[in-house]
């Protein structure tokens, strides 16, 4: 069973922090003026075989099982923004399994520099150099969950009903019931006298939270896939007075804006685009005893054609006040390949609508102002 927090003021103040906040990876500029930024990235999001585990995880931040030693990492993060930026300065991976009970999730962050300062749960985590973890079961880019940990362990985690760019809101109040966490220091935390190795953690996410907004409030299906993806934080920082202290910029006396290294690039420095998470795709096959190919779901371009006409809409409200009803007002050829037909728009001056035929007999996508992706039977 789910368990929420009282709302109580706490929450509520964390909750407009978090709407009104310019942290940088949200591009709450561009957010303010109406607009919706396209990311400048080939659709590629990264993919992953999660196979399941044997025998529980002890969950302690030391990666010393041998069921991690089955299964492969992930790619090594890249920067946010993609291959036009500068590569992260150290290394990040993941590795994933799961079972009956629990989605578990393994980290490598390489750090000479280890440092945290905040304690409090739910708080901006993202304050310290952290890792992320981000959530959307049914890949319809609502509803899903985002969790935050520092190398002390703080914990921060909550459920967006939308992405930002949409709407939000954030719910703070929201809780991973039962997680387990484990972290391990590769070194001396706050010691800016020695140099360190790196941090690395351990989270065991129990279905029975994670189900709230999958399909059918259930577990994943062998052979099903998750949108997913994970982001580090990490701050530049000087040494002042034996203590570490983020770089400011001389002329401002602002702190330098983060670097934000992740999974499968975004395009742009803001997380909450699930439309480019990565794909997990569950194997029922046990870590060590066999080997699953990814499969590609054909739909899948299906579904991103839509998401370039969103970002379209968008523009043309932007500059125009009202959402476009044709192909031509979205400066798009109806000669441009489709999966089957053209897509249909449906528009009044503030929603739109947008529908395009599946690779799949029968089923037909979906798109709204709202950023909402669904399917539908042709029947």
């Amino acid at each position: 069973m789910i368990m929420r927090k009282e709302i109580n003021v706490l929450a509520i103040m964390l909750a407009v922090m978090i709407l009104s906040c310019t942290r940088q990876n949200q591009n709450q500029s561009d957010i303010q003026q109406g607009t919706t930024p396209e990311p400048e990235l080939t659709f590629d999001p990264g993919n992953y075989v999660c196979y399941t585990t044997g025998v529980p995880i002890l969950i302690d931040g030391d990666l010393n099982e041998a069921a991690w030693d089955k299964v492969e990492w992930t790619e090594e993060f890249d920067d946010i923004e993609g291959n036009t930026k500068p590569a992260p300065g150290y290394r990040t991976r993941v590795k994933m399994l799961w079972d009956s009970t629990y989605l578990y999730i393994s980290a490598e962050l390489e750090e000479p520099e280890i440092w945290a300062t905040l304690r409090q749960r739910d708080t901006l985590i993202y304050y310290d150099n952290d890792f992320e973890v981000f959530i959307d079961p049914d890949g319809d880019t609502h509803n899903y969950y985002e969790f935050e940990v520092n190398a002390f362990g703080t914990e921060w985690d909550l459920l967006l009903a939308k992405p930002y760019r949409d709407g939000g809101p954030a719910i703070s109040g929201w809780d991973i019931n039962g997680i387990k966490l484990g972290v391990k220091i590769y070194g001396t935390i706050n010691d800016p006298a020695d140099k360190d190795e790196k941090w690395t953690l351990e989270i065991a996410m129990p279905w029975d939270i994670l189900k709230e907004c999958a399909p059918g409030n259930r577990k994943p299906y062998a052979g099903e896939q998750w949108r997913m993806n994970f982001s580090r934080v990490e701050w530049d920082v000087d040494i002042v007075d034996h203590k570490y202290v983020k770089k400011k910029d001389p002329e401002t006396g602002k702190n330098l804006p983060e670097n934000n290294w992740v999974w499968s690039p975004q395009g742009l420095i803001n997380m909450h685009l699930p439309e480019l998470w990565a794909y997990v795709q569950f194997s029922g096959i046990v870590a060590g005893t066999g080997l699953e190919e990814f499969r590609v779901n054909p739909d899948e371009e299906v579904k991103w054609n839509l998401r370039l006409l969103y970002y379209k809409q968008k523009k043309h409200y932007a500059s125009k006040g009202l959402y476009a009803t044709s192909l031509k007002q979205l400066g798009v050829s109806e000669n441009k390949s489709y999966s089957q037909s053209l897509p249909k728009i449906e528009a009044t001056s503030n929603m739109f609508e947008i529908s395009l035929p599946s690779n799949e007999k029968d089923i037909i996508w979906h798109i709204r102002q709202d950023g909402l992706v669904w399917k539908s039977s042709k029947k």
